[in-house]
């Protein structure tokens, strides 16, 4: 029993997943017995704190995890475990127990999404019984949406249910490449969550204090690994995102000039076009100038050629 997190035959056939349950729960001061399930179970901290206790294999022996929130655990088939819940608080849990079958689908078989991304193919040949990671947010959230759909529609999977478990198990695999086997240094974590907060903020008027309160670290010192992990600073990331996007904008969009400083987050035009300016060399009217020019004289060599060709 146990010795792989999934089945090695997933790679051989075209198996579909099937859904047994899922169900939301909030546990107070509570310690489960040892018990087994035959599906692969998603444990999932929504709020609060557990223990999850694992035995039946030598590498479960003594392996006590303490989940918090954002931290889930998935757990092979058969796998003996409990959960315990003590006094200090309660604790609520998203969970979800599947396989997979052989079926008619839309959803791309486990063999197929192997083929496809390479973490997934590493994800299938997990060598433990049990993965333990932390979730940013991607995975509760496709989590979510799947349960909700799931409710709606019954555990008889539809496309959408389908698409949704094929996004989970490709941010699973993801978020473990990324995670790494012997898992990621807090520092790295933190840099690639003060990334994508940026990513998802940069229209707004955000300060490194921001940033750094959306990832729980003091502003200095998440300024310091910053830079050590990137060699450039929380400010000049933003400013470079920001610029970049300008450009997308003025490239690809019919967006006044004088608005895409609202859509970078810059509030003052003239800072804008000085950052601008600094970022390309060119104020923004003129980088807009020079793209309508060069297609200008792209469709202008197109003609010459044509009429070249009569």
């Amino acid at each position: 029993m146990g010795g792989t997190l999934f089945k090695k035959e997933w790679m051989i056939g075209d198996l579909h997943p099937h859904v047994f349950a899922y169900y939301f729960r909030q546990w107070s001061d509570y310690s489960m017995a040892f018990h087994t399930h035959d599906s692969i179970e998603i444990m999932y901290v929504i709020s609060g704190a557990c223990a999850i206790e694992l035995e039946g294999t030598a590498e479960a022996e003594g392996c006590d995890m303490t989940l918090k929130k954002g931290d889930f655990v998935i757990l092979n088939a058969n796998m003996p475990h409990r959960l315990t819940v003590d006094e200090r608080g309660p604790c609520r849990m998203l969970n979800v127990e599947f396989d997979f079958r052989e079926r008619l689908a839309a959803f791309p078989s486990m063999r197929q999404l192997a083929v496809e991304d390479e973490f997934v193919a590493e994800l299938i040949t997990e060598p433990s019984s049990y993965l333990f990671l932390r979730d940013p947010s991607e995975v509760y959230q496709v989590l979510k949406s799947l349960v909700l759909e799931l409710d709606r529609k019954g555990k008889n999977l539809n496309m959408k249910a389908e698409l949704l478990f094929a996004q989970l198990i490709l941010a699973i695999a993801r978020l473990r490449s990324e995670t790494g086997s012997e898992g990621a240094s807090p520092i790295d974590r933190y840099v690639k969550q003060a990334i994508e907060y940026m990513h998802h903020n940069y229209d707004r008027d955000i300060q490194v204090k921001d940033i750094a309160a959306a990832v729980s670290l003091h502003p200095g010192y998440l300024h310091r690994v910053f830079r050590a992990q990137l060699g450039k600073t929380i400010t000049g990331y933003l400013t470079e995102l920001r610029m970049e996007k300008a450009m997308m904008l003025l490239r690809e969009t019919d967006i006044a000039i004088a608005d895409i400083c609202d859509y970078v987050g810059v509030g003052s035009r003239q800072y804008f076009h000085a950052m601008f300016k600094k970022y390309t060399g060119s104020t923004p009217i003129a980088y807009r100038n020079s793209l309508n020019t060069q297609i200008w004289d792209y469709r202008g060599q197109i003609s010459a050629n044509e009429s070249d060709d009569f």
